[in-house]
């Protein structure tokens, strides 16, 4: 007879905090350089943020915030035992993750064809302010847009651990721990929309 699996949660829980203070730590000194060249150029940074697309990062900014609802109803989900809800809501969650990235490379393949994009002739001939703030928004939402498709992964593997009763009422924080990774996810864009699209 085999012994039963022992199942540390808070040592999962803690470990996934310290994963995300890690992240926190990468987006914020991001967000640090950001400030740092805003005092330096303002007026170049508005005028470069004018050239984004406001309607689809607004889009991306309620894509997301519903995605987060529907992964935080997924936990309450499980908890109550409701395993079909619970994958509903989860495949749910990834819609949102992959509508976000539909609407990005839309985004981006716009901007590329007009020809803003790292060291492309058009950029380089920008003043120097607006060549930093599209250096550091295709870094900061490339590294973000990547968080997301990982998110977007961990939840399709949640909702597949769900069908297979690998998550369930009495276990599920692996769950847990990717809704705490979504969230995270979510936050960062809540910083990111602001900063990039309605500066003015």
């Amino acid at each position: 007879m085999s012994a039963p699996e022992h199942q540390d949660y808070t040592g999962a829980k803690l470990g996934m905090w310290l994963f995300l203070f890690t992240e926190l730590i990468l987006f914020g000194g991001l967000f640090i350089l950001y400030a740092v060249y805003l005092h330096r150029y303002p007026g170049e940074f508005a005028a470069a943020a004018q050239k984004l697309n406001l309607g689809l990062g607004a889009a991306n900014t309620i894509i997301l915030l519903t995605g987060s609802l529907l992964v935080a109803l997924s936990v309450s989900a499980v908890r109550r035992g409701g395993r079909r809800a619970t994958q509903v809501l989860l495949w749910g969650g990834v819609i949102t993750g992959l509508l976000f990235l539909l609407n990005k490379y839309v985004e981006w393949s716009a901007e590329i064809g007009h020809g803003i994009y790292p060291d492309s002739p058009i950029l380089n001939q920008m003043p120097p302010g607006e060549i930093m703030f599209f250096g550091l928004y295709y870094i900061t939402l490339g590294l973000h847009g990547l968080h997301v498709l990982i998110g977007t992964v961990l939840l399709a593997v949640m909702a597949v651990y769900t069908a297979t009763g690998v998550v369930h009422r009495d276990d599920f924080v692996k769950l847990e721990n990717s809704g705490l990774y979504w969230h995270l996810v979510d936050l960062i864009w809540i910083f990111i929309f602001p900063l990039y699209y309605l500066l003015l």
